[in-house]
């Protein structure tokens, strides 16, 4: 009699379960062992699921790859400057392990190791690896990445002032060059509005705590 094969685990719930397990463990080492109220990785890539997934349908790019490595692009984040080249290496041999379509692991291996850089000085070639790209970038633009970063802030930082919130702002000087970079139609034209509300929300913050609006 043949020996059954072993049923391989059904891969959506698999990557998620192993992308919340890396955000927990991301946040327990910047939290002195413990896991933040706030949990930024974890805000941060379901953020990217999302808008990698309709950026996927709206420019034709294939959806379960571009789903995956959304998922899991940063689950190596806490191994530093080479998360990328770590977190393609995972997903190879994850994904291996799971229902996903084995002709397709190469690609969100190469859709994550694509990923990193704030801007960039010549776009990428591949589409699966543009939407990641434009998605990743797309959460760290606008009011997305304003409340991102200031619930970060609070959770890993503890006293924060308005002021300090204020300044971060003043460093994210990049989010220029992040607009321009953008691959895809639609993250273009939705960057340079996240771009516009960005600013307009700390500009008018700070008229507010300043009480410019009582002149």
């Amino acid at each position: 009699m043949k020996q059954l094969e072993e049923t391989k685990p059904e891969w959506r719930p698999a990557i998620r379960q192993a992308m919340r397990e890396a955000a927990e463990e991301e946040s327990r080492q910047a939290n002195s062992g413990a896991v933040s109220a706030f949990n930024y990785r974890w805000e941060h890539v379901t953020s990217v699921v999302t808008l990698a997934q309709k950026l996927a349908r709206l420019v034709g790019a294939d959806e379960e790859v571009v789903e995956a490595a959304a998922w899991l692009h940063d689950v190596a984040k806490s191994e530093g400057e080479n998360h990328a080249e770590t977190g393609a290496v995972f997903a190879r041999q994850f994904l291996s392990k799971t229902d996903f379509p084995p002709q397709k692991i190469e690609n969100v291996a190469q859709a994550i190791f694509d990923h990193v850089g704030l801007w960039r000085d010549s776009p990428l070639s591949n589409l699966e690896s543009m939407v990641l790209w434009d998605a990743d970038k797309l959460s760290k633009t606008g009011l997305t990445a304003a409340f991102h970063w200031t619930g970060m802030a609070i959770s890993q930082e503890g006293e924060v002032t308005m002021a300090d919130l204020i300044t971060r702002r003043q460093h994210a000087t990049w989010q220029a060059k992040t607009v321009i970079s953008f691959h895809t139609e639609p993250a273009r034209i939705a960057g340079e509005k996240r771009f516009m509300a960005f600013n307009r929300l700390w500009d008018e913050l700070e008229a507010e705590l300043n009480g410019d609006d009582l002149d």
